[in-house]
């Protein structure tokens, strides 16, 4: 493999990092720097390329299992809590399974539509736009005083809600981040008990579905392009640590509004560009 492949894998794998469980979008960021500078469609088959992109998105993924490895230990019964926090609310594994449920039974029925009709740029756009509707008025019409400070006192209702709305991110550009946490703030949870769930909802979504594509396309995986594959996974592990803790610690203070104006500027950059 060539230094500018190897960049560009490194390139992507810092995008995906940095986008992926921020309300902004990925797939749109995708679209501007693969689609117009590295190209990796040409410089790989198509499967490659998309094979890729399941790949670096298993890094964004680990991180958050790293980050919050107690919390899923936890859930799962295989730490028990103790002392004080015992009698404390916790999220439960079958709240998070109740959030993921109406995502994952439209997913599987939609998944032939969804890639054959709703991946295109101008999808996109749209997605980008009317996200960042739904986020401006998630900030604007939110509750004053929050009902739920942290993603342990998120109720059963709540997560239904949220996975409902979640469902909302099938039309790519729309930001599975973005409609989660908007619908959690709506619903009176803090922003920050809204990302909470959001990454923790992450999980066995995206990791799921990302097994289940790469499992289709495990051919394209040969040894001349897995120096391609492991620079972009690493990079996007190591870029999603920094940025989840970054972004987890500034939600509360900027909220949704100066995201939803960045996606809008995003949207328009990609249409003046691209289409």
């Amino acid at each position: 493999m060539d230094w500018w492949e190897l960049f560009a894998a490194f390139v992507l794998g810092v995008v995906e990092g940095l986008t992926e469980f921020a309300p902004v979008s990925s797939t749109g960021h995708m679209i501007i720097v693969d689609d117009w500078l590295f190209k990796t469609k040409e410089m790989f088959s198509p499967e490659v390329a998309n094979t890729f992109k399941i790949v670096i998105q298993f890094g964004s993924i680990l991180a958050v299992v790293v980050l919050m490895w107690e919390r899923f230990m936890t859930m799962l019964g295989l730490k028990k809590v103790t002392g004080e926090q015992a009698s404390q609310p916790r999220l439960k594994l079958t709240q998070v399974i109740v959030g993921i449920l109406p995502f994952g039974i439209l997913g599987f029925i939609f998944e032939d539509f969804i890639d054959t009709y709703l991946f295109s740029t101008q999808t996109v756009v749209i997605g980008l736009v009317l996200g960042a509707f739904l986020m401006i008025a998630a900030d604007l019409l939110a509750p004053r005083v929050k009902k739920v400070e942290t993603v342990d006192q998120v109720t059963y209702k709540q997560a239904l809600t949220i996975g409902l709305v979640q469902c909302l991110a099938m039309w790519p550009g729309f930001s599975r981040s973005g409609s989660t946490i908007s619908a959690g703030v709506l619903l009176g949870l803090s922003h920050r008990a809204a990302a909470d769930f959001t990454f923790i909802m992450a999980v066995p979504i995206i990791g799921g579905a990302s097994f289940l594509s790469l499992v289709k396309s495990w051919d394209a995986i040969t040894a001349d392009v897995i120096p391609f594959f492991v620079v972009g996974f690493i990079s996007a592990f190591l870029v999603a640590l920094v940025s989840i803790r970054f972004f987890l610690r500034l939600i509360n203070r900027i909220k949704l509004i100066p995201l939803a104006i960045y996606r809008i500027v995003l949207a328009a950059v990609i249409y003046f560009v691209f289409l």
